[in-house]
């Protein structure tokens, strides 16, 4: 998903300034293209604020279960990497750290060996990323592997696949409120109910996500209004969101560049990692972190630009003046702002159609049917922003040693299975394809990885770990950074227990 910083020439002929990469894509023949714009009580006379404690306790429920499921397998999880790693190309297993290829004086730096030992034992992709001294592929490199055919679009399909994502919402909000009681002893179907919906709205936010990326359809308006649509009934700022994805995409795991889940650099400890000290256990403290990642990691980005790249300081999806866009790069420079100004009206069309139904119907309502689901939905795309791109054993690089193959590699495929794949139409276990070029359709993704396997498996991450268990593993150790010796220009996981 990252192309280099400075490409004037756009393939649909309009300019932009070097280095700003900001709406940049990629099509085959490597050239940037900048996408279009575009109790039985009932609950009608239950307080919303008691409704939402109760949802609230659940909540805390359903964390405290799965932090037992993964306890109760985690004895389990060498024996699976075990079996995972038979399947691998033999040379692709690193199980020494000498074998990574580093030097030896870098090797003796205070704590290095340690932390590359840690990194290899408890990581999921046998220190591929970690070998010191490999030549990345460039750009055309990748794109002469892939078939040709990933790159045509089909309107048909993607429509049918847009269909099928909205009408899966459809049903299951129809048979919600058809069969599940506005009362108050009703909360734990409720809560059913929103995670459920949540799941299957994802679905909806690729699908919008896949039109951000001109990766839909021809029909350029066409594209700008699905995405838009989608992405506006969600509470998702489509067009601001689309600036600041394409600038993900430009500069992954690029460390001041960057955009979204972009860790802090340093030996000073952070909050979290200060919290796990002073209790001397990680597994409480990684609860909350998980709970408060997914559950407001979402909006405090897009309100805030909360873990955000530190190039362009405090930032906000929704307001492009002071005081945010005031870093040392904006993230909604010049004809942008208009652009944010657009994103928002969507916003707030969908606020007001929200207020007129709790009027009409009751806010308990507005909650259980769509605040619950929203979350959810919310919670679902920081999971899958966040793992795709950081783990314990995946670097990331600043200016000196950040190029498009680190940046486009630096990306994770992961078991999410059938029936998630099929929901969220492989976002997650095809991602590596989608970094590489991110205007592949998604149902020419899975194509297009197996041309990657083939043709890079030394640069092809995928990573076997159940996604509960990488989940804790990532929330458990994942701190901060700091640069490792060495002329590669890592930057590696500290703290990794």
């Amino acid at each position: 998903m990252a192309p280099p910083a400075a490409f004037a020439t756009l393939s649909v002929g309009a300019r932009v300034p070097q280095g700003d990469v900001g709406q940049l894509s990629w099509n085959k023949p490597g050239l940037a293209q900048v996408p279009e714009f575009g109790s039985g009580a009932t609950l009608s006379g239950l307080s919303s604020g008691a409704f939402l404690r109760d949802g609230a306790s659940a909540a805390l429920a359903a964390s405290a279960a799965v932090a037992v499921a993964l306890a109760a397998i985690g004895r389990q999880r060498r024996q699976r990497l075990g079996r995972a790693s038979a399947i691998l190309p033999r040379k692709a297993v690193i199980t020494k750290v000498e074998e990574l290829g580093w030097a030896e004086v870098d090797l003796k730096e205070e704590g290095i060996r340690e932390q590359l030992e840690k990194a290899l034992r408890r990581g999921g992709m046998s220190g591929k990323a970690l070998v010191a001294g490999k030549k990345y592929p460039t750009r055309k490199e990748v794109m002469d592997k892939i078939p040709e055919d990933c790159f045509k679009k089909d309107t048909f399909k993607s429509m049918m696949y847009a269909a099928s994502s909205v009408g899966q919402c459809a049903l299951c909000a129809f048979l919600a409120w058809k069969f599940i009681p506005l009362t108050a002893a009703a909360w734990p179907l409720w809560t059913m109910y929103a995670v459920v919906q949540g799941t299957l709205a994802t679905g909806m936010w690729v699908i919008a996500h896949e039109c951000g990326h001109d990766a839909f359809c021809n029909e350029k308006w066409l594209q700008t209004a699905v995405g838009y649509v989608l992405h506006s009934i969600m509470l998702a700022p489509y067009q601001s969101w689309q600036r600041s994805h394409a600038i993900h995409h430009a500069k992954t795991n690029h460390l001041t560049q960057g955009e979204t889940h972009v860790p802090k650099v340093g030996s000073k400890p952070r909050i979290w990692e200060k919290a796990s000290k002073a209790l001397g256990a990680r597994t409480p403290v990684a609860i909350v972190r998980t709970a408060v990642r997914l559950f407001l990691g979402w909006p405090a980005y897009i309100f805030f630009g909360a873990s955000g790249g530190p190039a362009y300081g405090r930032t906000s999806h929704v307001w492009p003046w002071k005081p945010f866009n005031q870093g040392e790069k904006e993230l909604f420079p010049g004809r942008f702002k208009n652009k944010v100004l657009q994103a928002d009206v969507g916003i707030i069309a969908t606020l007001a159609a929200l207020f007129f139904w709790g009027k009409a119907l009751g806010w308990a309502s507005v909650i259980a049917m769509y605040v619950g689901p929203l979350t959810i939905s919310n919670a679902w795309l920081v999971l899958y922003t966040w793992l795709q791109h950081t783990d314990i054993d995946v670097p990331h690089f600043d200016n000196d040693a950040w190029d498009w193959g680190r940046g486009a590699f630096m990306t994770i495929d992961r078991p999410y299975g059938p029936v998630l794949d099929f929901i969220h139409h492989k976002i997650g276990s095809t991602h590596v394809a989608h970094h590489v070029n991110c205007t592949i359709p998604h149902y020419k993704a899975l194509k297009a990885t197996e041309a990657l396997k083939k043709h890079f498996p030394d640069f092809y991450l995928y990573d076997p770990t159940p996604v509960p268990l990488a989940l804790f593993r990532v929330v458990k150790n994942c701190f901060r950074v700091q640069r490792a010796p060495g002329p590669d220009g890592m930057h590696l996981f500290t703290s990794i227990a």
